[in-house]
């Protein structure tokens, strides 16, 4: 589904170059629930930014069902991660001013989605607290938000990154449990440092220093 090929990510830090990425090789298969372990600043967010369309290559290729992500347009790749991607990140990011089932319903603009964002927090354990306002959730309740946000209108891959990194450990086996769950036949790619969060992954590679060191 997803190709990395051969990708590095370099910044420029005061004239010198820094690797990210590093040329690396990894795909994400259809339906596969793939973890990305490493330390921090190891690349591995970078990695995720590069297969979600999120940053593009500085050299090498990603591409998405065979289609190059650098021959799209900005617009063609904003689309895409609107329609086909969904994001979980660590910090869990709400409009303050909207409900609940408003933060979740504004994934998919245009569309007459309520009915189905609403049976989404209600199987996360939230259909009570639908109308309620980011300030008057949990943290967890936050993440599962974000969550149900990122399933809404069945997507082909889901990208959660460090989405347990402020959490308990059990909140954050409960969101990993949950993105596993809920995903349908879409795929999961889960970027995290604790390797307990990856215990049901389908595969899991290792990043060190920008690198793909371990990839089954």
């Amino acid at each position: 589904m997803i190709e990395v090929c051969r990708a590095s990510l370099v910044y420029s830090d005061h004239g010198r170059d820094v690797f990210a990425c590093r040329e690396i090789d990894l795909e994400v298969r259809d339906g596969e629930f793939l973890g990305i372990l490493g330390p921090s600043g190891s690349g591995k967010s970078s990695l995720l930014y590069l297969m979600s369309a999120l940053k593009q290559p500085t050299s090498g290729e990603v591409r998405y069902q065979g289609r190059s992500l650098q021959a799209m347009s900005e617009t063609e790749r904003a689309r895409l991660r609107l329609r086909e991607f969904g994001f979980v990140f660590q910090y869990p990011y709400l409009l303050g001013y909207l409900s609940a089932l408003e933060n979740v319903v504004v994934a998919c603009p245009g569309e007459n989605r309520r009915d189905e964002a609403a049976g989404l927090l209600d199987s996360l354990g939230l259909g009570a607290k639908s109308h309620r306002l980011p300030h008057e959730l949990s943290g967890g309740e936050k993440q599962r938000v974000c969550i149900a946000r990122a399933l809404l209108g069945g997507r082909a891959c889901v990208f959660a990154d460090e989405p347990t990194a402020n959490l308990d450990h059990a909140n954050g086996v409960a969101v990993v449990e949950t993105l596993i769950d809920h995903r349908g036949k879409g795929g999961l790619v889960v970027v995290t440092h604790d390797p307990t969060m990856l215990e049901r992954a389908d595969r899991t590679v290792r990043i060190m220093d920008g690198r793909v060191v371990e990839a089954p």
